[in-house]
C-alpha cells in the first residue's frame, strides 16, 4: 500500500504545482518597458503536443473513474481551466468568454489528436488582457483615493458575473486597490507608502506574467486536464518535480509550513506538526504571507506577487536562525491586518511530534471523582529509516500510545483519543493503532479501479486498552486519521465526537512519464488517483468522511474545507462489509448520551462563551463583503481586537490573572488562558458513558 502521508504531500504538492505554474507565480523581472504591444503569443513544442497525448491516454485508461475523454470531460476541462487562470474574474470579459464557448466541446477531440492549440489561444489572450490590467492599475493607483465615502467590495468573486466592459472592469480594480490600500493602512503604513508598495506589486507581476513560457502554459492546462478527473490527479512538470524535492525539505528543515500560491497570494496550507510555525501557535492554515525578514533586524521584502519558489527560498534557511514574517491572518476574514510572527528555524524531529497524555478529574453523575486520560495524536508516523536499519526502539504512533496505554493502565476510568488536525500520515500506523483498541481484525478496504478488494488486517493478539473510549475528530483529521475513526466507530469501540472529518477516501500513485516516453529529456510524473478506501461495513469514507455520534462543531467546519468542496470530487459509495464483530451496547446509549451532553451545554458558561466565539469567528471569515469607509474598517478592527480581549479576560479573571488592557498584545496559542471546551466537553461525556456502563465497561468483542 501507498503511503499515505507521502500520498498526502503529493496531493498538497499538486496544489502548490498548480499554483506555481500560474503566469503570476514566475519571476525574473523582464524588460520594464515591456507593454501589451510586444505581449509575444506562446506556442506548443513538438515535445509537449506528444506528452499531452500520453498524459490524456493514461487518464483515461487508468484512472480509477474510467471517465471517457467526451463532451462532458472537455466541459470540466474549459471550466476548471478559466477558474485556474482567472479564479477572481478580474481580467477576461464576458465577451472573451463567449468565444471561449466554441472549446466547451471540443477539447475532448483536441486531447485525442494532440492539439493543444486551444489551451494556448485561451492563455495568450489571458496574458494581454493581464498586461493591458496592470497598465490600467497604474493609472488608477495615480489618481486621488478617498477613504471618507461608504461603498463596499464584494470579494469574494468565484461565481461573480463576468465584466461586460474595460470600464467595468476599472471599477471593480478601482475598489480592489482601495481595499488593498486600507488593509495595508490598518497595518501601520501611511497612504503614500501603501500606494507606492502597490505599484510595486502590480509592476512585479506583469513583470513575471512577461516571463510565462510554453511549458508553464502546458503545466496550467495538464493540471486543469487532470483534475477533471478528481481534485487528487495532477501533472508535475520537470521542473515542479523538482519543486517537491524543496518542499519536503522545506518540511524537514525551517519553520514547517506546507505553502500554496492562492488568488496571488502566499497561503499557508498546512503546518507540519512539531515544526516552528506548529509550536508557535500563531500561524495557521489560511494564514497570507505578505512580507519576509531574515533575522530579528533584517529589512522587510514584500513577496505579494512573487513566484512560490522564490518565497520559499527565503523562508527555509539554517536551523537555528531567525525569520520574520508577516501574516494576514485568514480566520479575520477580508479585514484582516497584518501581523508579525517571529519563528526560529528547525529541524522537524518526531519526537516533537510524538503522541502525548494527561490526565483530566471530571465529577461523575453519581459525584464520584473520574480520571479521564487523553492521549492527543497528531500525526500517524513511524521512523521508517530507523525501522529499515534494525533500531529496535525506533519512534511510531502505535508504539508511543502502546507505551502511554501502559503508563496510564490502573490509573484512568476512561479515555478520549484526541485527533483534531491530525491531516493522516502512515496507513501502516493506522491499522496498527486500531489494534490497540480492538485486537486483531479488519481494519480497512482498499478497492482498486478494476472492482478487486483488499482488507488490511492488523495482528495485534489481544487490545491494550479495553476500557470506555471516545475519538475526538474534527474537519482536519483526514486520511488516516478516519481510517481509524470509522473503523472504532464501526465495532462499537469507541464514541467518536466532533466535526464530520475531511472525507479524502482515495489512494494515488506516481507515474515516472519519462519511463513511458523513453524521453531523453525529463518528462515530469503524473500523480493519479488509482483506488479508494472503505470502511469494514462497507461505507466509503470519501467525500462525507466519518459523521460523529455527537457533534461538537470547531472552527475548520467551513462549508470552503474538506474533500466535499473540491471540484470533482470523487462520490460516496459503499461496497460490500467485510467479516468483523461488533458491539452494539453503544448505539443504545448514544442517545442517552447526546441527551446528557445537550442538557449540560446549555448551562455551561464556558461551552457557550465557546460556541460564542465561533460564531464570531464564522462571521469574520465568512464575509462576502467589506467596507471601503476608512471608519467604518477601524471600528470593526477595534471590535475583534475587543471581543478578543474580552474573550481571554474571562478567563484570566477566573483564574486571578490580571485583565488585559487596551492596547495589550492579545495572546494567542500556548500563551493563551482559554481552555479546550470541545476537549473538556468530551471527557465529560466519557464520564457519562462510565456511569452508563457500570462495572460491565469492556467494549471489546472477541474475534
Amino acid at each position: 500500500m501507498p503511503n499515505i502521508r507521502t500520498l498526502k504531500h503529493y496531493f498538497l504538492l499538486s496544489l502548490l504545482s498548480l499554483a506555481l505554474s500560474l503566469p503570476g507565480a514566475f519571476a525574473k523581472p523582464a524588460d520594464p518597458g515591456a507593454d501589451i504591444l510586444n505581449v509575444k503569443p506562446l506556442a506548443p513544442t513538438a515535445r509537449l503536443t506528444s506528452l499531452d497525448q500520453t498524459i490524456a491516454t493514461l487518464l483515461a485508461q487508468h484512472h480509477y473513474r474510467q471517465s471517457k475523454l467526451d463532451d462532458r470531460l472537455s466541459s470540466l476541462i474549459l471550466t476548471t481551466y478559466l477558474d485556474d487562470l482567472d479564479f477572481s474574474r478580474s481580467y477576461f470579459l464576458a465577451s472573451d468568454i463567449a468565444n471561449f464557448e466554441k472549446y466547451r466541446t471540443t477539447l475532448d477531440d483536441a486531447l485525442k489528436s494532440a492539439n493543444l492549440q486551444p489551451a494556448y489561444d485561451i492563455f495568450n489572450l489571458y496574458l494581454r488582457r493581464l498586461v493591458d490590467r496592470t497598465a490600467r492599475i497604474q493609472a488608477l493607483l495615480k489618481q486621488n483615493i478617498r477613504f471618507d465615502i461608504d461603498e463596499t467590495l464584494i470579494v469574494d468573486r468565484k461565481d461573480a458575473p463576468w465584466a461586460q466592459t474595460p470600464a467595468e472592469l476599472d471599477e471593480l480594480w478601482r475598489k480592489r486597490l482601495k481595499h488593498e490600500m486600507l488593509t495595508l493602512m490598518m497595518s501601520g503604513k501611511d497612504q503614500a507608502a501603501a500606494r507606492e508598495l502597490l505599484s510595486k506589486r502590480y509592476d512585479n507581476r506583469r513583470r513575471q506574467a512577461l516571463q510565462s513560457s510554453s511549458d508553464d502554459v502546458f503545466q496550467l492546462y495538464m493540471n486543469a486536464v487532470a483534475q477533471a478527473f478528481d481534485p487528487h490527479t495532477a501533472y508535475f512538470s520537470p521542473r515542479n518535480t523538482e519543486n517537491f524535492n524543496i518542499q519536503m525539505r522545506l518540511s524537514l528543515e525551517g519553520i514547517g509550513c506546507v505553502l500554496r500560491m492562492e488568488d496571488e497570494q502566499v497561503t499557508v496550507v498546512e503546518l507540519v506538526t512539531g515544526g516552528p510555525a506548529d509550536l508557535s501557535r500563531q500561524i495557521k492554515s489560511g494564514d497570507k504571507i505578505v512580507a519576509v525578514a531574515q533575522g530579528d533586524d533584517g529589512a522587510w521584502l514584500d513577496v505579494v506577487g512573487w513566484r512560490l519558489d522564490d518565497v520559499v527560498d527565503r523562508i527555509r534557511g539554517q536551523r537555528g536562525t531567525v525569520v520574520r514574517l508577516k501574516v494576514l491572518p485568514g480566520k479575520a476574514g477580508a479585514a484582516a491586518a497584518e501581523k508579525t510572527v517571529r519563528l526560529v528555524r528547525d529541524t522537524i524531529k518526531l519526537e516533537k511530534q510524538a503522541a502525548k497524555s494527561e490526565i483530566k478529574i471530571i465529577k461523575g453523575a453519581d459525584g464520584r471523582e473520574l480520571r479521564i486520560g487523553v492521549i492527543t495524536v497528531p500525526a500517524f508516523y513511524s521512523d521508517f529509516d530507523a525501522a529499515r536499519r534494525g533500531v529496535a526502539d525506533y519512534r511510531s504512533t502505535t508504539r508511543d500510545v502502546r507505551r502511554l496505554l501502559n503508563d496510564l493502565n490502573g490509573k484512568i476510568d476512561g479515555l478520549v483519543l484526541n485527533l483534531r488536525e491530525n491531516g493522516g500520515g502512515s496507513l501502516q500506523e493506522a491499522v496498527d493503532l486500531t489494534g490497540l483498541f480492538i485486537g486483531d481484525g479488519p481494519v480497512v478496504q482498499v478497492r482498486q479501479s478494476d472492482g478487486d478488494v483488499e482488507v488490511e488486517k492488523d495482528n495485534e493478539p489481544a487490545p491494550v486498552y479495553t476500557g470506555p473510549l471516545a475519538v475526538l475528530v474534527d474537519h482536519a483529521s483526514a486520511s488516516a486519521s478516519e481510517i481509524f475513526a470509522g473503523a472504532i466507530q464501526d465495532y462499537g469501540r469507541g464514541i467518536v465526537i466532533g466535526d464530520p472529518t475531511f472525507g479524502k477516501g482515495t489512494v494515488q500513485t506516481l507515474v515516472d512519464l519519462n519511463r513511458l516516453t523513453r524521453a531523453k529529456d525529463p518528462q515530469g510524473q503524473l500523480k493519479m488517483t488509482i483506488a479508494k478506501f472503505y470502511r469494514v461495513n462497507g461505507s466509503s469514507t470519501q467525500h462525507r468522511g466519518v459523521q460523529p455520534d455527537i457533534a461538537i462543531p470547531s472552527a475548520v467546519d467551513s462549508a470552503e474545507t474538506g474533500e466535499s468542496a473540491q471540484k470533482n470530487a470523487l462520490p460516496w459509495d459503499e461496497i460490500a462489509a467485510t467479516r468483523y464483530r461488533d458491539n452494539r451496547q453503544l448505539a443504545t446509549l448514544t442517545p442517552e448520551l447526546v441527551r446528557r451532553h445537550q442538557a449540560r451545554i446549555a448551562n455551561d458558561p464556558d461551552y457557550q462563551a465557546f460556541l460564542h466565539d465561533l460564531e464570531f469567528t464564522r462571521q469574520q471569515r465568512d464575509k462576502t463583503t467589506v467596507s471601503l469607509l476608512e471608519s467604518q474598517r477601524r471600528a470593526e478592527r477595534e471590535q475583534i481586537e475587543a471581543w478578543q480581549r474580552e474573550r481571554e479576560n474571562r478567563y484570566r479573571t477566573a483564574k486571578g490573572l490580571p485583565p488585559l488592557k487596551a492596547g495589550d498584545e492579545i495572546p494567542e496559542g500556548k500563551d493563551s488562558v482559554i481552555p479546550d471546551a470541545s476537549l473538556e466537553e468530551s471527557a465529560r461525556i466519557v464520564a457519562d458513558l462510565i456511569g452508563l456502563l457500570g462495572s460491565n465497561s469492556t467494549l471489546v468483542m472477541s474475534h
